[in-house]
């Protein structure tokens, strides 16, 4: 079956905000709260922001430029630039990371799609007990989360099947311009409850004696992961970029999106965390892990005025985000399968569906009926949480950094970064960028990754 001419995003702001929403999801509104929970608060989110610029920011350009360059599929566009190389395995790996992240994430987006089912019909606020056993007995039933589950994922295929412009392009402006909307609004109502002041406190006075080898790891790795870098998401996307585009400043506007937009999901979450708890005169849970927004949210807006409303807006925001992040996962399977496959778009979708709902089904059964059996002394659900995370990814953003760094030539780098010269950047910059590239992030990688083997 031929394949047909690759589709390009049709506007720049459209091309902005489909990369921004791969990278503004769960990420940004289930996983960064609870991270920076767990991990100090402010001192956190400093090293957060420091691993972000000079590792993070530097490996993604990085994906984009040699995604650009080779305009394919992961697995094709390292054989294109590296023919006949063992480089090919790279994106193939970047492929399967997709694979695997989607299969848990869709179980996440099921959670998402229920609680905004029973907010919207009321029954959330309406529970009137202890939330860990709504929350509990939701996840633990071998049916109900598999069906929102596949409900999710097959969301997010029926996006993909419209194809870039007509349906990730589309659907990433309506969603993200609506998500901003509404978690604005939940910031609001949580930053006007009396004792919000300590949560800004919690997330923006550091204290330095938080921050240790264990915090580093999972600062990488949750900006690795909130960013979508070496996954394939960015390298993917940027196949359908003109040639014409200012990289690094792309690239630079998406980490600036996702980053305040995790800030905002921050703000939306903890202040409001910390005065409930002061009006009922306990300790802030912030440190309650993945539960932070299934357990201890729908307390929290229970107990505020006008929660349910609250509830209703905060889940629809976390749906939205859920989504803009689960089409581009989805889409490098798709791209993969229409171009290595030789499949139509509307098969690739049924076959990245049937793969990542099978997988998915296992990780969704890990909180029930599956709850004994570990892999690696890990649940199904959190073994793909953590190689995905915590190995796939740095190792991923690392061999994209020592590709583009080393295996491209300066020359061809550079090239690629000022649009063949077209494009006027100061050479200090292209070559700061370069180095950067080259060995600060490999080194930085490298170091905390073999830190977090050996520890």
């Amino acid at each position: 079956m031929a394949v047909k001419p690759r589709e390009t995003f049709g506007s720049r702001m459209g091309m902005l905000l489909a990369m921004a929403g791969s990278a503004i999801g769960l990420g940004n509104i289930w996983r960064f709260p609870y991270t920076l929970g767990k991990n100090g608060g402010a001192a956190f989110l400093l090293l957060y922001v420091i691993m972000l610029v000079f590792i993070c920011l530097p490996v993604m350009i990085s994906e984009y430029l040699i995604g650009r360059r080779g305009a394919s599929n992961p697995f094709r566009t390292f054989d294109k630039l590296a023919p006949g190389s063992k480089w090919r395995w790279i994106g193939f790996i970047a492929v399967l990371a997709s694979g695997c992240i989607l299969s848990f994430y869709c179980v996440v987006g099921g959670w998402s799609v229920k609680y905004l089912v029973d907010a919207v019909s009321g029954s959330l606020m309406s529970f009137g007990g202890d939330y860990a056993d709504f929350f509990g007995a939701f996840i633990s039933n071998p049916w109900e989360p598999l069906t929102f589950t596949l409900i999710f994922l097959g969301i997010t295929g029926l996006i993909i099947a419209f194809g870039v412009r007509n349906g990730i392009e589309r659907m990433s402006k309506i969603m993200i311009s609506v998500l901003f909307v509404i978690i604005v609004l939940v910031v609001i109502r949580s930053l006007t409850l009396p004792g919000a002041s300590a949560g800004l406190r919690y997330m923006f006075v550091p204290d330095m004696s938080k921050i240790d080898a264990n915090t580093c790891v999972a600062a990488m790795g949750q900006a690795f992961f909130s960013l979508s870098i070496g996954c394939g998401c960015i390298l993917t996307y940027a196949s359908y970029v003109k040639k014409d585009e200012n990289i690094a400043a792309s690239a630079a506007w998406i980490s600036f999106f996702d980053t305040g937009f995790a800030v905002i999901a921050g703000l939306a979450i903890i202040p409001a965390v910390y005065a409930i708890a002061a009006m009922n005169g306990v300790e802030p849970d912030v440190n309650a892990g993945p539960g932070l927004v299934f357990i201890t949210l729908p307390g929290v807006f229970s107990s505020m005025p006008l929660g349910n409303a609250a509830a209703v807006l905060f889940f629809l925001a976390l749906l939205l985000a859920a989504i803009t992040s689960a089409i581009s996962l989805m889409e490098v399977l798709a791209a993969y399968i229409i171009e290595e496959l030789r499949k139509s778009r509307a098969m690739a979708v049924i076959i990245s569906f049937v793969l990542c709902g099978v997988v998915g089904m296992f990780c969704s059964l890990s909180f029930g009926p599956l709850d004994g059996f570990k892999l690696f002394g890990l649940s199904v659900f959190d073994f793909f949480d953590y190689i995905t995370s915590n190995i796939m990814l740095p190792v991923g953003g690392l061999f994209l950094a020592l590709f583009a760094g080393w295996r491209l030539k300066r020359a061809n780098f550079i090239d690629e970064l000022t649009n063949g010269g077209a494009l006027k950047m100061p050479r200090w910059l292209s070559l700061t960028i370069y180095y950067l590239v080259k060995f600060v992030a490999p080194i930085a990688i490298s170091v905390i990754f073999l830190n977090c083997i050996l520890s």
